[in-house]
């Protein structure tokens, strides 16, 4: 039975969340079109710690980035809990990545002007559409390692570790379903990198599927299941 999914609550159950069936993502270029995946199937099922690794421009990101719904297949169908993306319209694209899926990205991407705990809020506001009085997000920032005196600063104003963190508490703050990591540790030191990883480690051992790209096996090893693309196919 698929895994359901409505307005954001996690179910639990077994069974399939995602399902790529012979996707293919072509990029028309003046030059000729780029092949970034080739007729590739896929299936992710519930509570699955994922490694995604190859070499560079094998299609890693891309394919994170059509699991994610920050773009759509060329050709094929991507399934999110048995409903293809297709079949959506924008505001339920945009309530899918709101409350089912978090993204934890490898430049970070928080915002600059908001504080630690207005990025991590953010989301949480765009979902209740109202502030956060009961202080989860103070109490995510600290699950993470981030200190109190740290939750007024502005990104600029912490190391890479520090604003790693915050992305993931921010990725975490709705309960997603579904987790996705680009380089979730590629610019961090090898101490931070580990805090990192056992964190997300312990999220999947509460049921949340994690998607990870990663360059480095010893990373790699955290995930129960690695996939390897090679020229836009699974090899």
């Amino acid at each position: 039975m698929e895994e359901e999914i409505i307005a954001g609550e996690r179910r639990l159950e077994t069974g399939t969340v995602i399902r790529l069936v012979d996707v293919s993502k072509i990029y028309p270029l003046p030059f000729g079109d780029v092949v970034a995946l080739d007729h590739v199937s896929l299936e992710v099922k519930a509570g699955e710690f994922i490694a995604i690794m190859g070499p560079s421009g094998s299609g890693k990101s891309t394919l994170l980035n059509l699991i994610g719904c920050l773009d759509v297949p060329t050709e094929g169908e991507l399934y999110i809990a048995g409903r293809s993306i297709r079949e959506m319209d924008d505001d339920e694209l945009t309530d899918l990545r709101r409350d089912t899926i978090g993204f934890i990205f490898q430049q970070f991407n928080l915002i600059p002007l908001l504080t630690v705990r207005e990025n991590v809020e953010y989301p949480l506001v765009l979902k209740h559409r109202t502030r956060d009085t009961w202080g989860k997000c103070d109490e995510l920032l600290r699950r993470v390692g981030l200190e109190d005196l740290l939750f007024t600063h502005k990104p600029s104003e912490l190391s890479g570790g520090q604003q790693q963190r915050v992305a993931i508490a921010r990725a975490l703050i709705n309960d997603p379903a579904i987790v996705l990591c680009d380089e979730p540790t590629g610019n961090l030191d090898t101490k931070t990198g580990k805090v990192i990883m056992d964190l997300l480690a312990e999220v999947n051992d509460q049921g949340t599927t994690i998607i990870m790209v990663t360059h480095d096996p010893r990373i790699a090893e955290y995930a129960r299941r690695t996939i390897t693309i090679v020229d836009g196919k699974i090899a």
